[in-house]
Formats: structure tokens, sequence, C-alpha cells
């Protein structure tokens, strides 16, 4: 227990009080030890102290959070060099400093320092603020002598940046236009900037090109030097300048009026530097400019993305964290993330995973980079998904943190990135993680890594009866959805999934999730997707139509008929099963499935109209009736326009034939069933030549592998569900 004193009072430092400390015996202590303190006040010292325990031990729990959360601000101004001065100011002798102002510039220099040295004092603004004579001094000063003197624009700057750190006091730094003096005076000095490097760059050039001239190599050390020295004092006017702008930008009526003058490109530029304090400030500055939509766009304009990359990483943590901060910000910017991978940031930032300071920024920003489908491939070259699967593996029993897991499940989506996840025992841990927390969405990430064609669909059979065992009534719905989600997508010919149906008895649940209404869309979608999957299997697509499953997904189809994702995926459930003859008759002599496909054959959406061509050309190799009705109907719709033109000169009786030479030809006649002739021959040989239409591919197919599904079967529709694997990664910036 520490004792410290100040005028008035008494401060005592208890630094042993923890959250299992007696603060009964510790409040006695103090009492004892505090001859201030009456033992009268024992009950309200216990009082105070256990408050004290209490915020104490909530800071230590919440000290992460706190970590991230923290506020990164400029560090506050200190007199800059040469503005020290030998004699302290007194608030009596305002009135002789306000005369030094009208004397010649080291005088204003001098008067301008003593009253910047009661500035600096909070005490005195009071009193200087109703002193108008000496506040008009200072500013006709400035706007007069501020390109003759950078010491003396600093210095006066800096008593307007001592009344602008308190709101109250913005008043008198607008009512004397500081604000715009100082916009002009930024927007100077970078032009200066500019015509110093070329200064530079003209004695660097000469000297490199005599380097043996000793009077080139003198002028060029002393350019330098000078160059260095303008440098120094200008960054700190800018600095000052650009903190009182920042302090006035508060008030977003003035920052408005900063942006119409060009603030956020002139800040950009200021970016170049390479005092660290100065970039602070300027990076603080933007980032409070990048909530507004058109702050934004002005960055987006200008290379703002160039600027910032090059201090990522960078030793000054204060500087880092507001950069990272700032880029988390453009990066809700789909132009502005595909800046940041054009111009290699995405490997600075995977690099930064480790350092816990700014670990949940990154991951943020990785995971709106990992939001677009063009740049997941990217990742496959940085060492990201090794470190994520860390941190997952060390995660323990508690809840995943939402950045990490969001991330993983975008980037299991890409192909590739899925392949790196199941390198080693990666699946292995997963699938064990996410079966003993019941985590959706580790299961979600899981469910997209099961998409993915190729080598890694088969890492999955040892976990299919692990999966169907969750499929029950009883567990959540949420749940439910994505572990049927990752077995529907199991499209290995190898799988029994006859026997993982009668093992987990899931048939019944899945006629029962088919009723409209019984639960989620969603979670019934993957019902059907499920239905579509298995249904590849002879024996389970016989099991299912015996089941009833047939009618039950004809009534959904019903009732979910304007919705083109649940419409596609029965179609093809109706699709698998046509290949099969136990229930291809079910599906053609028992239901009336083939006229609601007849009905679909011409729907607006692309994907369903190549299903259901596909099927219905099955069907009507299969069986001539319902083909001689298919056939009929796909002429009629080809050639509607044409029906309609015949039909409206026929009606006509004044108009003669379009084609007198053709009324004898019965070959042309339409008969009840479309194009056959009259006589009730065979097609006519030269109707064979047609170009095969809307799916029209499966009439040339031979006999004997007409329904092999591994001939030419098409996969699955695309649902819109995730990331669609075949994608290829982009490389190419435009």
């Amino acid at each position: 227990m520490l004792g410290e004193r100040k005028e008035g009072q008494k401060i005592i430092r208890v630094k042993s009080l923890s959250p299992s400390t007696d603060v009964g015996a510790l409040a006695r202590k103090v009492v004892e030890e505090c001859k201030l303190i009456p033992p009268s006040r024992l009950p309200q010292v216990e009082q105070l102290l256990y408050y004290l325990q209490n915020r104490k031990s909530s800071l230590v729990e919440g000290k992460a959070e706190k970590r991230e959360k923290r506020t990164v601000k400029p560090r506050e101004l200190t007199p800059f060099e040469g503005m020290e001065l030998n004699e302290e100011a007194s608030i009596t002798r305002v009135d002789e400093y306000i005369e030094l102002l009208y004397e010649g510039i080291p005088e204003k220099i001098r008067g301008s320092a003593l009253i910047l040295q009661l500035a600096r004092n909070p005490d005195n603004l009071e009193e200087l603020l109703h002193n108008e004579a000496a506040l008009g001094a200072l500013a006709r000063v400035l706007r007069e002598d501020w390109k003759q003197s950078v010491e003396l624009a600093t210095i006066i700057i800096y008593i307007f940046f001592c009344f602008s750190s308190f709101s109250q006091f913005h008043g008198v730094v607008s009512h004397y236009k500081i604000g715009a003096l100082c916009m002009s005076v930024v927007e100077h000095e970078l032009k200066r900037h500019d015509v110093w490097r070329e200064e530079l760059r003209k004695k660097n050039k000469a000297y490199e090109s005599a380097p043996e001239n000793g009077s080139l190599r003198r002028d060029q050390d002393k350019a330098l030097r000078k160059y260095q020295g303008l440098l120094a004092k200008q960054e700190q006017l800018l600095r000052v300048s650009l903190y009182l702008l920042l302090n006035l930008a508060e008030d977003t009526r003035t920052e408005l009026k900063m942006r119409n003058k060009n603030i956020v490109v002139l800040l950009v530029k200021v970016l170049e530097r390479d005092d660290e304090e100065l970039l602070v400030l300027v990076v603080s500055f933007l980032k409070k400019l990048s909530i507004f939509l058109e702050n934004k766009n002005d960055m987006a304009e200008v290379d703002t993305i160039e600027q910032l990359t090059r201090l990522v990483p960078c030793d000054h943590e204060d500087l880092l964290n507001l950069t990272l901060r700032l880029l988390l910000n453009l990066s809700f910017d789909s132009g502005l993330r595909a800046k940041m991978v054009e111009v290699g940031l995405l490997p600075k930032l995977t690099a930064l995973l480790g350092d816990e300071n700014n670990r949940q920024v990154v991951m943020r920003i990785l995971y709106h980079i990992s939001i677009d489908d063009r740049f997941k491939g990217m990742f496959v070259y940085t060492d990201c998904i090794p470190q994520l699967m860390q941190m997952l593996y060390h995660h323990g029993e508690e809840e995943i943190e939402a950045e990490l897991i969001s991330i993983c499940i975008n980037l299991a989506a890409n192909k590739r990135n899925a392949q790196l996840m199941c390198e080693g025992s990666g699946l292995k841990m997963l699938m064990k993680k996410a079966l003993k927390m019941k985590d959706c969405l580790l299961m979600k990430m899981i469910r997209n890594i099961s998409q993915h064609d190729g080598p890694i669909k088969p890492l999955f059979i040892d976990y299919v009866g692990d999966l169907a065992a969750e499929i029950r009534a009883e567990e959540e719905e949420e749940w439910v959805l994505e572990c049927l989600g990752t077995l529907a997508n199991l499209t290995i010919p190898d799988l029994d999934w006859e026997l993982v149906l009668k093992e987990y008895n899931l048939v019944p649940y899945l006629k029962d999730r088919l009723k409209p209404g019984s639960a989620e869309d969603d979670l019934i979608l993957e019902v059907v997707i499920m239905i579509g999957t298995v249904s590849m299997d002879d024996a389970c697509a016989a099991m299912l139509a015996k089941s009833g499953i047939i009618p039950a997904l004809i009534e959904l189809l019903n009732a979910q008929q304007e919705d083109d994702e649940f419409v596609c995926q029965i179609v093809y459930v109706f699709y698998q099963m046509v290949f099969h003859q136990a229930t291809r008759d079910v599906i053609i002599k028992d239901t009336q499935a083939p006229a609601y496909l007849i009905d679909l054959m011409h729907d607006k959406n692309a994907e369903i109209r190549k299903v259901c061509d596909n099927t219905l050309d099955i069907i009507a190799e299969y069986d001539e009736e319902w083909g001689r009705k298919i056939q009929s109907e796909k002429f009629r719709f080809h050639n509607n326009q044409w029906l309609e033109m015949v039909e409206s000169r026929q009606a006509d009786e004044s108009e003669p034939y379009l084609y007198d030479n053709d009324n004898d030809r019965t070959d042309l006649f339409y008969s009840a069933d479309g194009i056959t002739p009259g006589d009730g021959s065979d097609s006519p040989d030269f109707f064979s030549d047609l170009q095969p239409q809307n799916g029209d591919s499966h009439h040339t197919v031979d006999g004997n592998d007409m329904f092999d599904q591994t001939s030419q079967s098409p996969g699955r529709p695309a649902t819109a569900y995730g990331f669609r694997p075949d994608e290829q990664p982009f490389y190419q910036y435009s």
C-alpha cells in the first residue's frame, strides 16, 4: 500500500488488491495506517475497496477484448525544436507579448512562443479566449507571415491547436478561419516539398554522372543536409496543422468542407513521409474520414492502398494497428479489396496472424478478401491455411471466434484450399471437433470441403456413419441441415447407400421432411438433394419408390413451383430415378411426373430446362406414347409462330394459300401427335437430319448403354449454396 500526496488530498494506491483479497481486513489496515480517515468511515472504505475489487476482476476478464478495442490516438504534441525559451511566460504579461507581434519576425516568434507557453496550460485558455486583441493579432500574423517563417507558422497554429483540443473552443478557431488557413498551409508545404525533392534529385544526378568531382560531392552533401533540415521543420508544421484539422473534423459539417477542399488527396500525399508520429496522425485522420462513402470513394481514386501497403508491417505498434484498421474500413469496397490483393498485401496480412495485438483486425480484413470468389485461390500461395488450421486445433472446448471460422468456411469453398485443409489428419481433426461440440459453423466448413470432386470425397467414407447418426428429429434443425448437406455432397460410386439408409432408418425421416411446412425450406431442400444423391444407387431408388417418396416429391413440387431451386432439384431426382427399371416404371405409369416435366420443358430457368430435357429424352426412348407427346410438344413450341401464321391464313378464306402447289402434299399435314405423316408411317428420313433442339441429344445413344449413368450423365445442377468447385482461381487483374 503506497501513499502519495497532492495539494488538498492524499492518494492511496492498493497494489495487492486481487479477487481473492479479504476486503474487510484490507479496509481496517487502510484506516489504521491513514490518520486522515476516522474509524467511523470504515464501512465506506470497505465498500469502496469492494467496488475496486470487482472492477479490477472484470478488467482482467476482458483484457483480451480491451486490447483489441483499444483506441489508438496520435501522441500529444510536445514543444518542437526551436520553440524553447529561457524565460517563463506569465498570464499577467500577455499585453507585452502581444506588442511583440507588431515587431519583426524574430520578435513575433518570441512573442508567440511565450503565448504558446500559456496556451499549453488548459487553465489559461479561458482567459486567453476573452482576450480578443491577442487572438486577433495571432490570426493576423499567421495570415500575413506564414510563408516567411515556418517556425512562426508552427507556433501560432500550435496555439490555436490548444484551443481545438476542447470542443467548446472550436467556435473561436472557426471564427478566425484557422482551419481554412491550415488547409492552405498544408497544400503549399506539399508543393514546396516537391520542389525540394526535385532540386535534390538534380544534385544527386549531377554527382552520379561525375563521382570523382569533389565540388559536386560537396554540393550534394550540402543539398542533402539542407533538405533534411527543411524537412524536419516542415513535418513539425504539417503535424500541428493536421492535428488541428483532425480536432475540428469532429463536426461533420466542417469535415465536409475539408473534403470539398481535397483533404483526402493531401493526406494520402503525406503518407509518402517517413516520420512515424506524422504518419500516425495522418492514418488516424484517414481512418476517421473513411467511414463516409464519399471520402472512401476519394481514397479509391488515389493510390491510398499502395501507400498503406508499405506500412505493413512496421515496427511502430500504434501505426501498424491504425493502418490495419484503416485497411479494414476500406476492405468493405470490392474494388479496394482487389487492389489490396493486386499490390501484394495478402501475404503480408497472413504473416501478421501470429501477432496477438493485431490478429483480430487482420482476420477481419482476410475475411472480407475471402468473400470474393476471385481471390479464394490466392490463399493457396500463402501460409494462411496452415495457420488457420493450427488455430482451430488449439481451440479446445471454447467457442471458436466468428472471424476465424468465417474465413475457414469461405476458403473451404475453393478446391485447392480444401485439399490443403484435408492434408495430414486435418479432416479427422475437424470432424472430431465438430461432432464433439456439435458446432454448426464448423460442420458448415466441412460441408464446403465435401462438395469438391476428386481425391477429397473418398476421405469422407470413414465418417458417413457418424454423419448419418446425427440425422434425427431430436437434433436441432441447423445442425441436421449441415450434416445432411455434407452427406448429400458425397456422390461416391462405391458407397453402399442402401446399407446406410437401412442401418440408420433414414427413409422415414426423409419422407416426413418432404411434407411442405414440416421444417424450414433450407432443410427440406437438403432432403431433396440427399434423395437425388442416394437415388444413383439402384437398390436405394427402389426402396425410396416403394416408400411412396415420389408422390411426396410431386406434392412438394406443386407447393414450391415458384422456387426454381426446389423445382430443379426435384426434377433432378426424377432424372436419377428414370435410370433404374423399378423406379422408371413407377414414375412413368403410376405418377403424373412426365406431365409435370413437359410443363417445365420451356421454363425460364436454363438449368431447369436442361435437367428436364435430359429426363424427358430418357422417358421418350423408353415409352412410345410419352415419346409422341414429348415430340409433339417440342415441335409445337419451336414452331409456334409458324402455326399461328398458318392458322390465321386458313381462317381468312378470301386469301389464297401461301403455297399453292403444296395442297396435295399429305406428308406436310399436321396430325394430332405432331409432325407424324397422315398415313401413320414412320417419320420421313429428312426429319433425322434436323439439328437437335432443346436437349434432343439422347436419340443417337447406343441402345446398349442408353440408361448407363456412367456414360454421359450430366452432373447435379448447381445449387445456390456455396461456391462452385469448377470455377478457376483469379490471377489476372484489370
